[in-house]
């Protein structure tokens, strides 16, 4: 169970403690547990939005998303940050983006990314909660969390000396990609909305990768991180826009 532990306190704040240090090993092995995690994610968001429902839509989705973010540590969207600022202020240069990811502050462009990102997931939320479909709070986070499996699988780790270069030389490929299979056909429970949602985080997944690779010719954490936000947000706004034009 050590490495579902370890998953648990990385991706999320809920208090777990490790009786003692994990090893490489036991780190890749986490990875396979980061949906399971997202799931538990999901869970809290779906039985806060049920016990919410007696308020104004727009006080329970800015609450749901606030707890979003503070059960992720906000993480992600410092991920994010550091990957737009990168993008920008890198000119193209594999090198320089790298080494601005490595800078803590954040710049105007990580800043406007956070802010997009978390408009972008607060309008989807305060529509979705609208038409009370609560269950896209469950299967969003999940395959969010996905991403990191799909892109620490098939593209090359850049920081040499980064855990994410020992996470990738001891993944278990073959049980990562039975995960990834998986979580993916769990989409049709949701039928419909499903499929539409599990081909929305392909289609943002695999055009992430092509970007990072082109850019910059592999990953970092950040940009792991910020393939989180960026294939949640692009998944709400699938399903809510998906909602209009079938009801």
């Amino acid at each position: 169970m050590t490495p579902f532990w370890i998953a648990l306190q990385f991706l999320s704040t809920f208090p777990v403690s490790l009786k003692q240090m994990p090893t490489a090993a036991q780190n890749a092995q986490s990875l396979l547990f980061y949906p399971l995690v997202g799931l538990l994610i999901g869970a809290a968001l779906w039985g806060m939005a049920h016990l919410l429902q007696f308020l104004p839509l727009v006080l329970s989705s800015s609450l749901i998303l606030v707890l979003w973010i503070w059960l992720t540590g906000g993480l992600h969207l410092d991920g994010l940050a550091d990957t737009a600022d990168a993008w920008v202020g890198g000119f193209g240069d594999p090198e320089r983006s790298l080494n601005i990811m490595k800078d803590p502050s954040s710049g105007p462009i990580g800043v406007l990314s956070l802010l997009i990102c978390c408009l972008l997931k607060w309008s989807a939320l305060y529509v979705l909660l609208e038409q009370q479909y609560l269950a896209f709070l469950l299967f969003v986070p999940v395959l969010g969390r996905l991403s990191a499996l799909v892109l620490f699988l098939s593209t090359p780790y850049l920081r040499a000396n980064g855990l994410g270069t020992a996470i990738q030389a001891h993944l278990p490929k073959t049980g990562t990609k039975i995960v990834i299979a998986l979580t993916l056909l769990a989409g049709v429970l949701w039928g419909w909305v499903g499929l539409v949602t599990v081909l929305t985080f392909i289609l943002s997944t695999l055009y992430l990768r092509y970007k990072f690779m082109q850019r910059l010719g592999g990953i970092t954490g950040d940009t792991v991180g910020a393939s989180i936000e960026i294939t949640e947000s692009m998944m709400l706004l699938a399903i809510a826009i998906l909602w209009f034009l079938i009801n």
